[in-house]
């Protein structure tokens, strides 16, 4: 495999474990049909590191970084070959009253910054540099809110891992050694409504999930 820069061997892991930021932007595109399309996409994964550094470099503190990936059918399409061992489409769930479907996405971008801006500007040096070789499907803007809840008030992430622990948990190792320094991600997005005052009337339907290979 070849990481993002087109370069064999010597490959590093993406920031998948980087540390929580105030910002981030979840960007979700499709690839266009065409065989020039995929040539871009390519030939956009050879400029990807530079474009991180050119924006991550006008604020230094600014903790940008992304994690890019790449979805099953997207993965044939613009790769071919060898395949991550566990690599798949989503698999449709259901759990009670809720249903998680498949929703198109071939290509997703996890944005991450000390600030919004950053953010932004680098998602915005994305879509023009893949500008007619790709289709966005979903943006999703994360703040920091208040002391690290989430809008219902609930603080997510306390029992995650960190350090090694957060590395062996996320880092594909010897297991898939094609594809070492790599990693999996599954993206589900919750829609629904809720009361000003009581949680008991939140509908959280998960409206659209998929599975993803982030390559290193």
């Amino acid at each position: 495999m070849e990481d993002l820069k087109g370069e064999p061997g010597n490959r590093q892991p993406q920031p998948v474990v980087a540390p929580l930021t105030r910002a981030a932007i979840f960007l979700v595109v499709t690839v266009n049909p065409g065989d020039g399309d995929r040539q871009a996409v390519r030939a956009f994964c050879e400029d990807f590191p530079a474009l991180v550094r050119a924006v991550a470099f006008r604020d230094l503190e600014g903790y940008l970084s992304c994690v890019t990936g790449f979805g099953s059918s997207a993965w044939d399409r613009l790769f071919g070959g060898a395949r991550p061992a566990e690599l798949h489409p989503f698999r449709e769930i259901r759990a009670g009253s809720r249903h998680a479907v498949p929703t198109p996405g071939d290509i997703l971008f996890h944005i991450r910054a000390a600030r919004m801006d950053l953010c932004f500007e680098l998602a915005t040096q994305f879509l023009i540099k893949l500008a007619g070789a790709v289709t966005p499907v979903d943006e999703v803007h994360g703040f920091q809110y208040f002391d690290d809840r989430d809008l219902i008030g609930f603080v997510d992430g306390t029992e995650n891992p960190t350090d090694q622990l957060a590395v062996d948990a996320t880092i594909i190792g010897d297991e898939d050694a094609a594809f070492a320094g790599g990693s999996y991600d599954s993206v589900t997005r919750r829609a629904g409504s809720s009361g000003p005052t009581s949680s008991a009337t939140r509908d959280h339907r998960a409206r659209s999930s998929r599975c993803w290979r982030t390559c290193s």
